[in-house]
């Protein structure tokens, strides 16, 4: 049996691509959050957006785990570019992802004790995103993500650029990522990007939020797809670490 898949946005925005990919779908309310579930290209799916910010992006993924009982969880939507390579409508895919405003020690010595700052892209996923990507037909890039709570302008972009050598910022991915670790649940994170380094991220972001969710949801699509016609399901809710 195919695993269920939650697909979890920061916003509407990067919600509605999705919308019209549910077949049958159904729609209920839980902590305050409008969850649609149904399937996609035959892959049952629980989607939603969270509202902003790590703390909402981590309630969202917990209600998927809990009450929608998803097996893995994708967080598909928009990103700032910080790697000068990367453009305006490119789509990154997570190999890692990081919070860049959070003390490493906070993670490391404390709950949920990791062995470093970086949550790793569930390797599976990994492996289907390779090939969504040549399928899609769109450019894709993997590599490290990092997360906070405000655009980066500026010192700002790069001091992160100098710390963490990301591809690209966004506000959730590192929260979801850090639910998914506590919960033993695989993660990718599915971003297209609004706005690099060298342009204003907050106007640009408005500007481009339509058409980069758009392409980020088609390659989550893809992604889907490939795994439907998988010959084998490494993914299945895990043990506690």
């Amino acid at each position: 049996m195919l695993p269920k898949i939650g697909i979890l946005c920061a916003g509407d925005d990067e919600l509605a691509p999705f919308l019209p990919l549910l077949d049958r779908r159904s729609v209920r309310r839980q902590a305050m959050l409008t969850i649609h579930e149904g399937w996609i290209s035959g892959v049952p799916a629980a989607a939603l957006y969270s509202g902003v910010c790590k703390v909402n992006a981590a309630i969202a993924a917990q209600v998927l785990i809990d009450s929608c009982r998803v097996e893995a969880i994708i967080n598909a939507g928009t990103a700032g570019g910080i790697d000068p390579s990367i453009s305006i409508f490119d789509t990154v895919i997570s190999t890692e992802t990081a919070y860049h405003d959070v003390a490493e020690d906070i993670l490391t010595e404390f709950h949920p004790w990791m062995d470093s700052i970086w949550f790793p892209g569930d390797p599976f996923l990994l492996s289907l995103a390779t090939q969504a990507a040549q399928d899609s037909g769109r450019p894709v890039r993997f590599g490290r993500m990092v997360t906070g709570e405000a655009f980066l302008s500026g010192p700002g972009t790069e001091a992160v650029r100098s710390a963490f050598h990301p591809l690209c910022a966004d506000m959730e991915s590192a929260a979801v990522a850090h639910v998914c670790h506590a919960n033993g649940i695989p993660f990718l994170s599915i971003r297209t990007i609004t706005d690099s380094a060298d342009r204003s991220a907050a106007a640009c972001f408005e500007e481009n939020c339509r058409r980069a969710s758009e392409i980020a949801a088609q390659v989550t699509h893809a992604l889907l797809k490939r795994l439907a016609v998988s010959e084998s399901y490494p993914i299945e809710k895990g043990e506690l670490p």
